[in-house]
């Protein structure tokens, strides 16, 4: 354990590996970091049996990038996996071509065979980041739906009934506000459902906001006289801003496929509120350590930022090692504590004159304009340690052969130079 005093700061970290503490108990694993399982008992009687489990967690193709709020319920398989159970991965190839509404106010645009395809390679690069890739079976939905003719789409849409379906929230607002709803939208979560019984699912899992879904799966398995799946959900992880919702729209996501240096400061900037389900869901910290840091944090014991540091490190040595986590933890203090420019920046090279608020957008600074308007209004905007306070300046091109840094707060950085 070192501990560096700065500019009146103490910073307290550590430079070696952190232990990663995968070896939990079964009530561990059933406790730590889960919203809801349906049903406990019937899990445990399941476990009990002896026989390894197969875990079904589907994905769907149209959304391949991950964050490591998507990581909450792939962590959770992990565990499970170390317990000795199988993951059986389902990609969503053909559900996919048709749309899926699922959490979403209207329908999704379908994709092409080929982008089912890419995006799915592009998602199990970072699937495998957490669970072992021998140990998981991956199945596509085309395997069975290739071959279903119009009898046996009569049969599974005759087991479920349009009450059943409009018990799904988004279904019931759309139906009820007179927006489409078509056919094929209602039939996605029986097709879901089937998958449950194309690959004998003793478990499935999902964050809440699959409840609908998964529980349908359960049901079709029921009806067709089948032992039900169990549920297993997990939390929904906010951005780092401590909102509910983690988006690519909000600047507010972890991606598993940032930078080490990224990921360390994101988790950095993370809100003081979002902290305890952070360290409960997305670390691997061990419960002991992560329940009394839950108490000092109430308490007002202990400085948010030493455990951030923690967090932090913890986090880049998951989805990269421990070599990147330690160097992203000496550059953080590096440039966050004795303010110096980061050792690697991003190069963006200017041609012409542009407005500042569509640099920040093309700089990848901010989302949009109006975004960009507020970073300049909060005053966290500089060019060359010098703030800037007008929304409408323009940013010339540098001098051939020079160069300018374009920051934005304390973790964000660019390299002007002339692009002509």
């Amino acid at each position: 354990m070192l501990k560096l005093k700065v500019e009146g700061f103490m910073f307290t970290f550590n430079l070696q590996l952190a232990t990663c503490n995968m070896s939990l108990s079964l009530n561990e694993v059933l406790a730590r970091g889960v919203a809801e399982i349906i049903t406990e008992a019937g899990l445990r009687a399941r476990i009990a049996e002896g026989k390894p489990l197969r875990l079904k967690m589907g994905f769907d193709p149209s959304r391949p990038l991950l964050t490591i709020g998507n990581m909450v319920g792939i962590r959770k398989l992990r565990q499970f996996q170390e317990l000795g159970h199988r993951i059986v991965l389902v990609v969503g190839d053909w559900t996919a071509q048709i749309g899926d509404p699922s959490g979403k106010d209207e329908t999704r645009t379908m994709l092409s065979h080929a982008q089912t395809q890419e995006n799915a390679r592009t998602f199990m690069d970072q699937f495998f980041k957490v669970v072992d890739k021998d140990k998981t079976e991956v199945r596509w939905q085309s395997e069975w739906f290739g071959k279903f003719k119009l009898d046996d789409v009569f049969h599974l849409a005759k087991t479920f009934t349009l009450a059943d379906m409009l018990e799904h929230e988004t279904f019931r607002k759309r139906h009820e506000s007179g927006q489409a709803l078509t056919i094929i939208e209602l039939m996605y979560p029986a097709l879901q459902a089937y998958d449950s019984i194309a690959i004998d699912a003793d478990v499935e899992f999902g964050g809440t906001d699959q409840k609908f879904n998964i529980l349908a799966g359960r049901q079709l398995q029921e009806r067709r006289s089948k032992r039900p799946q169990e549920v297993f959900l997990v939390p929904l992880l906010p951005g780092t801003d401590g909102n509910a919702k983690m988006g690519k729209s909000l600047g507010n996501t972890i991606d598993v496929y940032d930078t080490p240096n990224d990921i360390y400061g994101k988790v950095m900037s993370l809100a003081d509120s979002a902290l305890p389900i952070y360290l409960t869901v997305a670390s691997d910290l061990p419960t002991a350590e992560v329940e009394e840091f839950k108490r000092e944090l109430a308490q007002g014991g202990v400085n948010p930022r030493d455990i951030k540091m923690k967090l932090a490190y913890d986090i880049v040595r998951q989805f990269h090692n421990a070599d990147a986590a330690r160097n992203a933890e000496q550059e953080f203090i590096r440039v966050f504590s004795k303010r110096e420019l980061p050792t690697e920046m991003e190069t963006f090279a200017l041609s012409a004159p542009i407005p500042i608020v569509d640099l920040l957008v093309a700089a990848k600074f901010a989302p949009s304009k109006s975004q960009a308007r507020e970073l300049i209004r909060q005053g966290g905007v500089k060019l060359n340690e010098e703030k800037i306070s007008e929304l409408d300046a323009v940013i010339p091109a540098p001098e051939s052969g020079r160069e300018a840094i374009l920051s934005v707060g304390r973790r964000k950085f660019v390299k002007l130079t002339n692009g002509s």
